[in-house]
């Protein structure tokens, strides 16, 4: 027996037309922009930013689309709680930064020039 309900099957049905339908849009916007090539170029930007904008409200509609806009809702929720480092933080943070890859630079070249030096004192001694 099938696990999953009718009601489930119409509804992931209803949503798969739903995106078929949002990929017509745009597949058909982006080739009318192409033949139409010899209008005005606002025009055709126009009529892919307003087919895309009914693309995307359909796929809203969608299950998939309600979770994906509440996910964006979630991220930028969370992302309002972020505590951002100051001017002056993120100054002294890069500084350090900065200092710490000259200092190890220069400690890579020294051990460099040793190993060198010894490698030299093997082979010619």
């Amino acid at each position: 027996m099938n696990s999953t309900k009718p009601e489930m099957q119409a509804t992931e049905r209803a949503d798969t037309y739903k995106l078929l339908a949002a990929g017509l849009i745009i597949l058909s916007a982006l080739v009318a922009f192409y033949v139409f090539a010899n209008h005005s170029l606002l025009v055709r930007v126009l009529g892919l930013l307003a087919a895309t904008g009914v693309a995307v409200w359909i796929v809203t509609k969608t299950e998939f689309g309600a979770e994906t806009l509440d996910f964006m809702q979630g991220s930028r929720a969370e992302l309002r709680k972020v505590v951002w480092p100051t001017r002056a933080e993120t100054t002294q943070t890069t500084l350090i930064v900065v200092a710490m890859v000259v200092i190890m630079g220069l400690l890579l070249w020294l051990l460099d020039v040793l190993l060198f030096w010894l490698v030299r004192l093997i082979t010619t001694g």
